[in-house]
């Protein structure tokens, strides 16, 4: 069947569905990674996001198995595909690959998620970089008018209570994982605002106990020795209760805090900075970024259309690492107190994982042990 993509400016690109054959609509961006689409569609961070692969061979390696239900994902980013759309120049057919138990077609069409193959991406990437983000939609059949209603704003919805977690859960290292090698166990509280499931398993590994809380929850009074702010999607002003909870938390308590993307500009917000919304956003694995005050680079992977106005960080804070394509903030740090973020994904998977090591000096910094 024909699809067609219509831009919230009236640009229509034509091509045809392999997907599930329904409309759907959200806002477009696109991402550069050569890999990884598995867990790019599974990524909290994209949802309510039509998502467009620029690499030109997309559904080689076919889908892997998600894992045993109610358990964390060995594979993917969560249970299932946050996307509500998928667009690629070049759908592969005939997947292979050692660990694949279905196409990808047929993963989309039983998680009712539409795709279009057959559309130039590369174009359709310039022109978002010209244009800036916007909203979209996918029409499968007959186009209607372009001058229908465009979709609403992105901005409108706080997609972070779509996907946040509702309830309390707790993950335990495995016998087999480190913490056997460790004279004792830390406790890493987690405030999943859309959190990757590989952030869970960089913890597990290292043998860390990780208690999972909804992105509002009045973690104030529990007993933890660190906590990790995930990543996820949507604007970040939007979320004013968590930026509540974390700013009584640092009022009251010099406990360890480490973000990850959406965590960075939670962190920041609660330190008393701004937040913009960048023109096309950053979403690849190969982002360059320096640690600032050293010529040390580290090719990084994004997701985020959102960054920290650095110039607005108050007494006591510093950036830790700068985009080398634009110059955007990348992570803050406190100066005297253990409190750092990131705007990259350390715990990238597919990769790059050039930064996981930020994990270990996360962990380091953790108080008191426990038995």
């Amino acid at each position: 069947m024909q699809a067609t993509l219509i831009l919230s400016d009236g640009t229509a690109l034509s091509g045809q569905s392999f997907g599930y054959e329904a409309d759907a609509q959200g806002e477009v961006v696109f991402c550069t990674a050569m890999t990884g689409y598995t867990e790019s569609l599974t990524d909290p961070s994209y949802a309510g996001q039509i998502l467009v692969l620029t690499y030109p061979l997309v559904g080689n390696y076919g889908v892997p198995p998600c894992g045993e239900a109610g358990r964390l994902p060995r594979l993917w980013e969560s249970d299932r595909i946050h996307a509500r759309g998928l667009i690629v120049a070049d759908y592969c057919q005939d997947y292979s690959h050692w660990n694949a138990s279905e196409s990808l077609s047929h993963w989309l069409k039983r998680e009712h998620i539409p795709a279009i193959t057959g559309i130039d991406t590369r174009r359709l990437t310039e022109h978002l970089r010209e244009k800036g983000v916007m909203m979209g939609q996918i029409v499968c059949g007959n186009v209607p008018s372009l001058s229908a209603t465009p979709p609403a704003s992105y901005d409108a919805t706080n997609w972070v209570e779509t996907v946040s977690t509702h309830e309390v859960v707790t993950y335990l290292p495995s016998p087999s994982e480190k913490a056997g090698e460790t004279p004792a166990r830390k406790r890493v509280l987690l405030v999943d605002c859309g959190a990757k499931a590989n952030i869970i398993r960089c913890l597990l590994s290292r043998g860390v106990e990780v208690i999972r809380v909804p992105w509002n929850f009045d973690y104030t009074g529990m007993d933890f020795d660190g906590i990790l702010l995930s990543n996820g999607p949507g604007d970040p002003n939007t979320l004013e209760a968590a930026v509540e909870v974390l700013r009584r938390q640092m009022n009251s308590s010099d406990k360890p805090i480490f973000g990850i993307c959406l965590g960075n500009q939670l962190l920041a917000k609660a330190a008393g900075a701004d937040i913009y919304k960048l023109k096309y956003g950053h979403r690849s694995h190969n982002q360059p970024v320096r640690l600032v005050g050293q010529n040390r680079c580290y090719i990084t992977a994004q997701n985020h259309g959102y960054a920290v106005d650095d110039t607005t960080l108050p007494k006591g804070w510093e950036p830790l690492f700068v985009n080398m394509n634009d110059g955007s903030n990348e992570g803050i740090r406190h100066q005297s107190k253990p409190w750092f973020s990131v705007q990259f994904h350390p715990e990238a998977c597919s990769g790059p994982t050039d930064t996981e090591f930020l994990f270990d000096d996360f962990l380091s910094s953790l108080g008191r042990n426990r038995d």
